[in-house]
């Protein structure tokens, strides 16, 4: 049976469409690179995203809007495990979450509420430090709320210059908020900005 991980893409994801072709999925690079390390991957459209589209903006959308979709995502992961431990293929015990940027910075609302993920891969992410319309997070849904929840073992990847998720006051206050075990969690930088460059090996 094959480990499987769940990939939720950034930005982009909710401006994109169609999802026609692997080429037409944000960031789906990263997800290749699971696959040709021999790992299965459920790439879900989630809601607002791709042809699911339905005016939610991450830039310019309030916060009913964000909270109304952050209880959608966590749903739809629910429904995803659900669906993956139905298949023999697939290691029910050996689900894990890969997210890049806007899913890297979501990522400790969805592994806090789903305990079945055993692991995760974040690219790009951190706390959010760019001014959206939503202003500051209400508690229900900030990140900054679940990442001490989070226990799953966690690799995470940034640039060190990385303008949109800055490394002294977003990365490494992400990281640390993590309430994974220091024995379970790592955080590697590359001599980069918002971008890829070197992390394909470390996979």
């Amino acid at each position: 049976p094959y480990q499987t991980m769940i990939f939720m893409g950034g930005t982009g994801s909710f401006s994109q469409r169609p999802s026609d072709t692997e080429r037409q999925l944000q960031s789906f690079n990263r997800v290749e690179n699971m696959l040709r390390g021999g790992r299965a991957v459920l790439f879900p459209l989630w809601a607002g995203s791709y042809e699911r589209s339905d005016g939610y903006s991450v830039m310019g959308s309030l916060a009913p809007a964000w909270r109304e979709k952050t209880v959608q995502w966590v749903k739809e992961l629910n429904q995803s495990i659900d669906y993956l431990e139905t298949r023999d293929d697939i290691d029910a015990d050996r689900i894990g979450f890969q997210g890049v940027s806007f899913g890297a910075a979501m990522s400790p609302v969805l592994l806090a509420m789903e305990p079945r993920l055993k692991t995760a891969v974040l690219n790009g992410g951190g706390f959010f430090a760019i001014s959206a319309e939503i202003g500051d997070f209400p508690p229900e849904i900030d990140p900054a709320t679940y990442a001490p929840r989070v226990t799953a073992s966690v690799l995470m990847m940034n640039g060190r210059y990385d303008a949109i998720f800055p490394y002294e006051s977003s990365q490494v206050p992400f990281f640390e908020a993590l309430g994974t075990p220091e024995s379970q969690k790592k955080h590697l930088t590359y001599p980069s900005g918002h971008s890829s460059y070197g992390w394909n090996m470390e996979y």
